[in-house]
């Protein structure tokens, strides 16, 4: 097992926080080795309000997955999300100094970090460069440039911005639980890896993550990404039009929710009826089924009312051939698939993080609502965008000269570096251009 490649995945959510514990096995699966995870007190929205208390959170879940799994936990990816998220597009350009020479993957690297260097509104910092399409002496339109000739390369690049005190709140919560962090992932591009094949997002595709405080959105078009959003409304805010509209306890309204909780009132039977235990010797209260339906549509159809708002201003509304895959612990309510394509006119699905799992210690993280958390173990293993998959191949096998041992069937490089966008190396820490 000490050959073999470990990646941590750390959900720092609203709801929970849950730390999956995984490795590849011989057929290129992630094998769930353990899973921990804990109530999450000290976050709102998917912001860091209360460091201690994440903290602890952060310990309890670890030392979980760690005794499920036998291993010592020291190096995680973790998860960002929020309303403080932005994200816009940006053009960038270099000038090459010969046009005889191939475009490489180094001139790749250079443009992508020239786009760090952008200016972003104070007490912002860049956590993503995404580049889309690419222009070789003023040709557009092109994926991967890799191998062309050409003097000036340019691209449009999607970039994401998170707050830096947001960033450093996970970080220090992160440091003081003992951990070091080793890629810090919006969220939705890591539960995108989770739940999407790669003939949706090459179709088109729009990925729904209903979380505890926010709903997550990433628009896929041409393997490519291409809009991401966060709409600050998740389960929660159901469960608290629950516990106002019924007048019931807040534990009394989420059981509600997930039990007999439907996004379509005309599904609810109107004779059904749900008693409620009263407080200290008061009468049971009794909860209609049909009234609790209709309360959750109302908050459903806001929602979703937002996502097609985000997918028409995307410019992709007409180009998503697959429609809407909706994951996340809010996509276990019943009847939202329907509720989602009769408010769209999009097909739907629900997305289970089950394509790039085998055989797993855990059945529970075949569960949508742990698609992030697995997501953020596949980012160990896979560049978010597919073009940096195929850099690195190139680089493995344009060197046959060199040897390298493959761990677990899969040679595990770091994805990205927050601070400069490149590519990092191999193991030994020499450049492979």
């Amino acid at each position: 097992m000490e050959n073999d490649k470990i990646v941590v995945g750390l959900d720092i959510g609203t709801t929970k926080i849950c730390a999956i514990v995984g490795r590849k096995n011989e057929f290129g699966k992630l094998e769930v080795l353990g899973m921990g995870k804990a109530e999450s007190d000290g976050v709102i929205r998917g912001i860091v309000t209360n460091i201690d208390k994440t903290v602890n959170a952060i310990e309890k879940a670890v030392k979980e997955a760690e005794d499920q799994s036998g291993i010592d936990i020291n190096v995680v990816n973790v998860g960002i999300a929020g309303q403080h998220i932005k994200s816009s597009i940006h053009h960038g350009s270099i000038t090459r100094s010969s046009n005889d020479d191939e475009i490489t993957i180094e001139d790749i690297n250079r443009l992508n970090s020239d786009m760090y260097r952008i200016v972003i509104p104070p007490g912002s910092e860049i956590i993503h460069v995404m580049p889309q399409d690419y222009t070789v002496d003023y040709e557009e339109g092109i994926k991967d440039p890799v191998g062309m000739s050409g003097v000036k390369l340019e691209a449009d690049f999607h970039v994401i911005t998170a707050q830096t005190n947001a960033i450093n709140n996970i970080n220090k919560c992160v440091r003081r639980a003992g951990l070091e962090i080793e890629n810090l992932i919006l969220e939705p591009l890591a539960s995108s890896l989770a739940v999407l094949s790669d003939e949706e997002k090459e179709a088109g595709i729009c990925l729904v993550d209903i979380g505890g405080g926010t709903t997550d959105i990433a628009i896929f078009h041409d393997n490519i990404i291409r809009h991401t959003a966060v709409i600050p409304f998740g389960g929660n805010i159901i469960t608290s039009d629950i516990k106002q509209g019924c007048m019931v306890m807040q534990h009394q309204a989420e059981l509600l929710k997930t039990k007999f909780g439907k996004a379509i009132a005309e599904e609810a039977s109107p004779n059904e009826i749900v008693s409620i235990p009263g407080i200290r010797n008061r009468a049971p209260k009794e909860i209609s089924i049909k009234n609790l339906a209709h309360i959750i549509e109302a908050r459903m159809e806001e929602i979703f009312e937002l996502v097609h708002a985000e997918i028409i201003t995307s410019g992709y509304e007409n180009r998503l051939a697959g429609g809407i895959v909706i994951t996340g612990g809010g996509s276990q309510l019943s009847c939202l698939k329907q509720l989602v394509e009769y408010m769209t006119g999009m097909d739907a699905r629900i997305g289970y993080p089950n394509e790039h799992l085998g055989r797993s210690k855990v059945d529970a993280v075949k569960s949508p609502m742990f698609a992030t958390s697995v997501g953020l173990v596949l980012t160990g293993f896979r560049a978010i965008d597919e073009r940096e998959n195929r850099y690195k191949q190139a680089r493995e096998n344009g060197r046959p000269e060199r040897k390298v041992r493959t761990t677990g069937g899969d040679f595990f490089t770091k994805i990205l570096n927050k601070t400069k966008g490149l590519l990092i190396d191999d193991l030994d820490g020499r450049n492979d251009y």
